[in-house]
């Protein structure tokens, strides 16, 4: 089982990249993850919300390897407590199947990828930027392994 966050844009924060890049060294420990960057669009700002929620979605579905089961973060989905998480994580890794992971663009996400998605989870009610999603996923995903190898990073 292998698991992909694919994300819209580069980490331009060199903070958040060096935190979030620790996490995915950590994550690694326990099985085969990686972060994908879809490119941001180019003249974007001339593009409607609509039109570049498309475009971006378009990048989006041609990204997702065709076996993954795709699961986006948006403030729409089912937002979990990290054990709650964690024991739905260890059933999707029981199932075998690879998990890609989307935090789309500033617009969310176009029809065809909401059309593609077999799940949403929401990580807050809040709304955090992009980047700052990154980190706070990550982490979550991290603690959600310590979880199910019963380490002792999660105190609860």
């Amino acid at each position: 089982m292998k698991l992909t966050l694919l994300v819209v844009g580069k980490t331009t924060d060199k903070h958040l990249d060096t935190l979030i890049q620790d996490y995915v060294g950590r994550i690694g420990h326990y099985l085969p993850f990686e972060v994908k960057v879809i490119p941001e669009l180019k003249n974007a700002k001339a593009l409607s919300q609509p039109q570049q929620k498309e475009q971006e979605g378009e990048l989006i579905l041609k990204a997702i390897p065709t076996n993954a089961e795709l699961i986006l973060l948006d403030e729409h989905g089912k937002e979990r407590r990290s054990i709650e998480f964690a024991e739905w994580l260890g059933k999707k890794m029981s199932a075998g199947r690879d998990i890609t992971f989307v935090i789309g663009g500033p617009f969310g996400f176009s029809d065809a990828v909401y059309q593609r998605a077999e799940g949403m989870i929401s990580l807050s009610q809040m709304t955090f930027s992009h980047q700052m999603i990154r980190l706070l996923f990550t982490e979550q995903l991290y603690r959600a392994l310590t979880i199910l190898k019963g380490e002792k990073y999660h105190h609860e």
